[in-house]
């Protein structure tokens, strides 16, 4: 099955701003489009606001004036939906209402030909239940798109459950035609983007509520030592408190209220007092002009260690041995088997997050994992308040030499990046396993929908097929709720690279 040929009108029903940049996308593409809202008037002002759109990249010299004037007149805005009756695309980016969407394409189901690709963009509603009362809900697809749609490359095609392949292939391929990056995923709540990047959110707000860590500290962790574009607080700002509370929700209602997508409490009070973020001038931030932006806390000077000791290795953290040398502090490595960490001067212990808090052990400082620790700037560490005071002033030292920022948080298993990628990653192997997406699509649709520095899979084999699951196990362990309870797929994983070492 090909993409739908280029003279083939695709309509775009809902001029908001979503339903402009996917009809720029397919205007641009080169098929004629059709505009259509049931407010009067608003399908031309979309017209004009797309027509402007193209002067734009026009002027930016990525539009040729030629193409942009064949565009212009290959667009029509429409007045009834029965002007959208020799369409082969109709896509739909109306109110997020379940009803609302269903009447919609039972109209719509009347007037275009059987052949004619119908297809949703929500991103919160299933698209089962949108094609569910359709006679024909095998040509049904959803085709959530990004914001903006004209710049960002990830579409996800998602296939209901009476999508046929057939439709669903042509929906892939018609994306691909757009220059668009699709990926393929069954029909389930969140799709792959909004299923997957729970934890992102929920981990940072549960380090807050545990009162380990202000936002401003727990974002820069995020983004200097885990290579994040931007933390859980400023970007839920950005996106807004209210859209990102309810598709949280959303996500937890549609998994039966499934324990690891709880919604927070304080985003949910952040959002009853209507600080929703740079759209209100107020959220986790203050974006009031004059408003000074709040520091991440980061730990005062201390004196680097002379020496430390190496006992079994860093794993994923290996990297640090070289660059401590590089600092001119002398390491000494023994082969240990009860564990990997550093042993510093005072006898205390540098451990990096495994799960388990330092309460639980004799001056044991923990170090957060960081997506490279070459480049990272900051880096996290936890200690118990009974801490030797030189342990902690070592450890800070240490990573001051090594040219990092070092932020000092409470005693909070898995840290902060340590359980946020735990999380992400068991996610991502219990979504292969249920049939949502492959690997590779997983991975593309976490760095191109949602920026991430790595795809769960690429996380997984640069950290070893182990090392989410301890996490996990260990957090499990200290809350018992269920919300760190590795999946029965990460299990496997993690099982069998043991059962291959002959380990029983």
């Amino acid at each position: 099955m090909t993409a739908l040929d280029l003279s083939s009108p695709v309509a775009v029903v809902g001029t908001g701003t979503m339903g402009q940049g996917i009809a720029q996308v397919a205007l641009v593409a080169g098929h004629p489009v059709r505009l259509y809202d049931t407010v009067p008037g608003r399908a031309r002002d979309a017209a004009e606001a797309i027509g402007a759109r193209l002067d734009r990249l026009v002027a930016k010299d990525r539009l040729t004036g030629a193409d942009r004037d064949a565009a212009r007149a290959r667009l029509k805005p429409v007045d009834s939906l029965a002007d959208l009756a020799d369409c082969g695309l109709v896509v739909e980016a109306v109110l997020e209402r379940l009803d609302v969407k269903r009447q919609l394409f039972g109209e719509l189901e009347e007037i275009v030909a059987e052949d004619c690709l119908l297809a949703t963009n929500t991103s919160s509603l299933s698209v089962t239940a949108i094609g569910g009362a359709l006679r024909h809900p095998g040509r049904f697809v959803g085709l959530h798109f990004f914001n903006p749609a004209p710049l960002l490359p990830l579409v996800e095609v998602v296939s209901g459950f009476a999508t046929d392949v057939t439709s669903a292939t042509r929906a892939y391929e018609t994306a691909r035609a757009w220059g668009k990056t699709p990926v393929a995923c069954a029909d389930t709540p969140g799709f792959i983007v909004n299923r997957i990047a729970r934890p992102f959110y929920a981990e940072a707000f549960a380090v807050y509520e545990a009162q380990a860590a202000d936002p401003a500290t727990i974002d820069a962790v995020l983004r200097e030592c885990g290579g994040f574009k931007m933390g859980a607080f400023e970007l839920t700002d950005l996106i807004g408190q209210d859209v990102n509370e309810s598709v949280t929700h959303s996500v937890w209602q549609s998994f039966f209220q499934d324990v690891r997508f709880t919604p927070s409490l304080a985003q949910r009070r952040l959002v009853e007092s209507g600080r929703l973020g740079r759209k209100s001038r107020r959220g986790w931030y203050d974006y009031a002009e004059g408003a000074e932006r709040p520091e991440p806390h980061t730990a005062d000077k201390e004196q680097p260690p002379a020496h430390v000791v190496a006992e079994g290795g860093l794993g994923p953290a290996g990297e640090l041995l070289t660059l401590i040398r590089e600092a001119g502090i002398q390491v000494r490595e023994e082969d240990e088997d009860h564990g990997t960490r550093l042993v510093l001067p005072s006898g205390g212990q540098l451990v990096l997050a495994d799960g388990q808090t330092s309460a639980e052990f004799r001056d044991v400082v923990y170090f957060d994992l960081a997506l490279d620790y070459r480049a990272a700037t900051r880096i996290a560490l936890s200690a118990a308040q009974d801490t030797s005071p030189q342990t902690l002033a070592e450890a800070t030292g240490l990573f001051q030499a090594l040219g990092k920022q070092v932020s000092v948080i409470g005693d909070v298993p898995g840290m902060i990046v340590a359980r946020t990628v735990a999380r992400i990653v068991d996610l991502a192997h219990d979504a292969v396993a249920k049939g949502v997406a492959t690997e590779e699509d997983i991975d593309t649709a976490m760095r191109l929908g949602v920026n991430y520095p790595l795809g769960p899979f690429e996380w997984d084999r640069r950290l070893g097929r182990e090392f989410a699951f301890d996490v996990l196990d260990e957090m499990h362990e200290r809350d018992p709720s269920g919300r760190y309870a590795p999946s029965l797929a990460l299990y496997r994983h993690a099982y069998a690279i043991d059962k291959r070492e002959g380990t029983p």
